[in-house]
C-alpha cells in the first residue's frame, strides 16, 4: 500500500514533470528521480514515468495544435509514423534490457540528453554556417528520436527541440507544437509495450498521471508568455543537478 506521502511526492514530481514537457521537454528528469525514491527499479520506474506523463503531452499537444506545421517541407504524419514506430522498437528494446545494466547507462543518457540542451543551439549556429541539411538526414534523425523516446524518454523534447534547429534551423519557439506533439507520439508508443508487459507500477503512476496533465496544461500557458531564457535556464539547472544525482547513484560505491 502507497502511503499518503508517496502520493504526494508521485503527483508532485508528475505536475513539475508535466510542465516541464509543456515548455521545453525533460519532464523525465522529474519523474524518474521521485519514483526511484518511492524504491521502484530503474526500468521499472522508466516505463512508469514514460505512462505517467504521456497524458500531460496530450493535453500540452492539444493546447498547440492550431500551430502544428510541417518541419522542413515533412509532414506532420510522416514524422509522427517514424516516432511513433521507432517508438515501439526503443521501448522492446528497454524491456529486454537488465536492470543492472539499466542503472549503469542512465546516468550517461541524461548526460546526453544534457549536453543537447547546453550545446544544441551553438551546434546549430556553427553548422547551418557551413553546410545544408536535406530531408533523408531529417527522417534519419527523426527515427533516432522515437527510437531514444520508447528506451528511455529523458530529454527527448529536448533533444528534439535542438535536433530541429540543427537540421531545419527552427528556432524554440516556434517548435512547441511539433516537440510535445512527437513527445506524446512516442510515449504512447512505450505506453503499449510498457502496459502489456505489466512493466508500470499503477499505484504510483495513477496519481503521478494526474499531476502531469495538470503540469501539462499548465505549461502550455505559460510557455505562451514565459522568457525562452527563464525557462533554459531552469531546465539547465534542474538536469544537471539530476545527471549528478545519478552518476553518484551509479558510481559512487
Amino acid at each position: 500500500m502507497i502511503v499518503p506521502s508517496s502520493i504526494f511526492l508521485a503527483a508532485a514530481a508528475g505536475v513539475l514533470g508535466g510542465a516541464m514537457n509543456a515548455l521545453a521537454g525533460g519532464g523525465t528528469f522529474a519523474t524518474l528521480p521521485a519514483l526511484i525514491a518511492l524504491g521502484l527499479p530503474a526500468n521499472i520506474a522508466n516505463a512508469t514515468s514514460n505512462v505517467a506523463l504521456l497524458p500531460g503531452a496530450g493535453v500540452s499537444a492539444w493546447a498547440f495544435r492550431h500551430e502544428l506545421e510541417p518541419v522542413a517541407g515533412l509532414s506532420v504524419r510522416v514524422l509522427g509514423a517514424l516516432t511513433f514506430n521507432f517508438g515501439l522498437f526503443g521501448s522492446l528494446l528497454l524491456v529486454l534490457t537488465p536492470t543492472k545494466m539499466f542503472d549503469v547507462l542512465i546516468p550517461w543518457l541524461l548526460l546526453f540528453a544534457f549536453a543537447v540542451i547546453v550545446f544544441g543551439k551553438r551546434a546549430a549556429d556553427w553548422l547551418h554556417s557551413r553546410v545544408t541539411i536535406g530531408r533523408p538526414t531529417l527522417l534519419a534523425a527523426q527515427a533516432l528520436i522515437g527510437l531514444y523516446g520508447g528506451y528511455f524518454g529523458g530529454g527527448v523534447g529536448l533533444i528534439t527541440t535542438a535536433l530541429y534547429g540543427l537540421l531545419a534551423n527552427i528556432r524554440p519557439r516556434e517548435l512547441f507544437s511539433i516537440r510535445v506533439t512527437m513527445l506524446a507520439t512516442a510515449n504512447l508508443a512505450a505506453a503499449f509495450v510498457f502496459i502489456g508487459f505489466a512493466m508500470v507500477w499503477w499505484r504510483a503512476c495513477a496519481p503521478m498521471l494526474l499531476g502531469s496533465i495538470v503540469g501539462g496544461w499548465l505549461g502550455a500557458m505559460i510557455g505562451k508568455r514565459l522568457s525562452p531564457g527563464v525557462v533554459r535556464a531552469s531546465t539547465v539547472l534542474l538536469t544537471g543537478l539530476t545527471t549528478i544525482v545519478f552518476f553518484v547513484r551509479a558510481y559512487g560505491g
